[in-house]
């Protein structure tokens, strides 16, 4: 009981926190799913300037979800590892999307390329979020985006549904030890020319134009970001939307739009992944994986007022919560 009582205070405290600090700024969820034949590592990395998420690196297995709160404003991008080891000494390394950190976390790591990336910025121009999914720095994994309960002409989703790295060009594909096409590089990372890389006198729309390379990419996946000034046809917008990023989408989701179009949320396929294990920790080699601090909402009002014996503090915490709960829908 007296555990209990200690819960529901600091239930009571994170939440006048938040109400009486931060204000009225709103968050987003980002929810990962992994419906790939294999273990996915989610990689993580906020923009210059902008604080770490509570997690930058965790493990997916096959058909496991992990659901992060995200700050207002927040900026930043998501990409998948794959074919993932931990060495004798602890030394932790991926085969494509490694973030250079030698452990689960990246800890402010960029992905190595090639790597799919799911790229955002939050409450932007207008209060927007900017989102898309970049092929630039090459492709490791299928991924799509679909924005969730937002709204906007623009709000859609994105991604990249088709398996590249069989169709991968040989003087692009990446292999595994065993042989094995794992990812396929961008033209700029495989042969280290301006013209391919936006860079020197090409680092500007006018001169810097899609090579025979990034149209393979974009004749696969239309919406992706294929070289470096692909804008027009690859940059989405959102008002107050939540987004769900699906590694290894069947390819009947890709179709799927925001709430807006509809009135009502629209998941892929066995979108209740994305809700079973959201507070569930995970793990690699059986080491507990910190998955964040504790769910403020899981001491529920009713849980309080049984607690203390003062209706007005049990009231008063009803009330709070109650607050708090309902501006994350907004």
């Amino acid at each position: 009981m007296a555990q209990l009582k200690v819960l529901c205070l600091f239930a009571l405290f994170l939440t006048l926190s938040d109400l009486f600090i931060t204000g009225v700024n709103s968050s987003a969820t980002f929810t990962m799913v992994n419906k790939c034949q294999q273990i996915i590592w989610p990689g993580i990395l906020s923009n210059a300037g902008i604080a770490p998420l509570s997690t930058t690196g965790f493990v997916l297995q096959k058909g496991e979800s992990k659901t992060i709160n995200v700050p207002s404003s927040w900026g930043g991008r998501f990409w998948g590892r794959t074919h993932c080891t931990e060495d004798s000494t602890g030394k932790f390394t991926c085969a494509t999307g490694d973030c250079g950190s030698g452990k689960l976390e990246c800890a402010g790591g960029n992905a190595a390329p090639p790597a799919t990336l799911a790229e955002f910025t939050l409450d932007g121009s207008n209060g927007m979020d900017f989102f898309d999914v970049s092929l630039v720095d090459g492709y490791n994994l299928p991924m799509l985006v679909v924005p969730q309960g937002g709204s906007g002409n623009n709000c859609t989703s994105t991604g990249c549904v088709v398996d590249l790295n069989g169709a991968c060009p040989s003087e692009l594909k990446v292999t595994s030890v065993g042989g094995g096409n794992v990812a396929c590089k961008s033209a700029c990372e495989a042969f280290r020319q301006d013209e391919y890389c936006c860079a020197g006198a090409y680092n500007n729309p006018n001169t810097c134009k899609p090579s025979s390379y990034s149209m393979l990419f974009k004749k696969a996946c239309p919406s992706a970001y294929s070289f470096a000034y692909d804008d027009k046809t690859s940059t989405f917008t959102c008002v107050g939307a939540n987004y769900l990023i699906t590694f290894c989408p069947s390819p009947n989701t890709s179709s799927q739009k925001s709430s807006s179009s509809s009135g009502q949320n629209q998941e892929p396929e066995d979108n209740n992944q994305s809700k079973n294990n959201n507070n569930e920790p995970s793990t690699i080699n059986g080491s507990m994986v910190y998955d964040g601090a504790w769910d403020i909402s899981s001491a529920s009002s009713s849980t309080c007022t049984h607690v203390f014996s003062s209706p007005a503090i049990a009231g008063a915490i009803a009330i709070l919560t109650a607050t708090f709960q309902l501006r994350q829908l907004f």
